[in-house]
């Protein structure tokens, strides 16, 4: 069975798109933006698209424990470390297949980073 996870986005209905989206056991969350935090620095930014996907798997039933996957998107190459760091903040016993790439722009100028998320619930739900 297909669950539709809506992020609150007006753009949703008119792109076609849900935050996350889970299909059995998995759910992956759509690229997710620095939402409200534009004004951060390129940490704050990460946090705040952590704390985005946190509330969408939780509301597919997982956690970051579940997570398997990450991408990320960044518009500086600088950032890197910044993001990164973060990113160990919330995966360094978890340790997710991740990728990072530098990107041109995102769709907002003002983001640094944008993470998709790709999670596997564990066996014993």
């Amino acid at each position: 069975m297909r669950q539709n996870i809506s992020g609150g986005s007006p753009y949703e209905p008119i792109i076609g798109f849900s935050r996350a989206v889970r299909v059995g056991k998995a759910v992956h969350v759509a690229g997710t933006g620095p939402v409200g935090a534009e004004n951060e620095d390129a940490a704050g930014q990460t946090r705040r698209i952590f704390a985005i996907a946190e509330k969408a798997l939780k509301e597919a039933g997982a956690s970051f424990q579940d997570v398997v996957r990450t991408r990320m998107f960044l518009t500086h190459v600088e950032d890197w470390e910044a993001i990164g760091r973060v990113h160990g903040e919330f995966f360094s016993n978890i340790r997710p297949a991740a990728t990072m790439v530098v990107v041109a722009q995102l769709l907002n100028p003002a983001w640094r980073i944008e993470i998709e998320f790709d999670a596997v619930l564990s066996c014993s739900e």
